[in-house]
């Protein structure tokens, strides 16, 4: 199973990661990786150089960031590769202890539907 976990970041806190933790994840990244267990990960560009597509009565519009309203925005990601949910949520845990007691963030851990292949009907010609 495949897990999206999102991190929720406070953009205007001020944190900025020390050279520290960069070699922290750096490693955290290289270990989960070759362990199979991590599939993708990025950080994100902050909100102010970022756009969101609205879609509403069946007419989009385009709002240009920084999204001021929100507290909290997503300001990174991983997709992860687990057995199940707490197994999600244990490889979740590592990636938000190595930024240690100085930081507050969260994740949210979602499951990724996958394709049910089996059940997909091809046409045909």
């Amino acid at each position: 199973m495949r897990f999206l976990s999102m991190v929720r970041i406070n953009e205007n806190s001020g944190m900025q990661p020390s050279e520290q933790l960069m070699a922290d994840m750096g490693r955290l990244i290289e270990e989960m990786t070759k362990a199979g267990v991590l599939l993708d990960t990025a950080r994100l560009r902050p909100t102010a150089e970022g756009v969101r597509v609205k879609l509403r009565s069946g007419q989009t519009s385009v709002v240009d960031g920084p999204f001021t309203e929100s507290k909290e925005v997503i300001g990174g990601y991983a997709v992860v590769k687990a057995d199940s949910m707490d197994e999600a949520v244990e490889l979740t845990r590592r990636f938000l202890l190595t930024h240690g007691p100085e930081w507050e963030i969260e994740c949210e851990v979602r499951q990724l539907e996958e394709p049910d292949f089996a059940n997909l009907q091809c046409g045909t010609a």
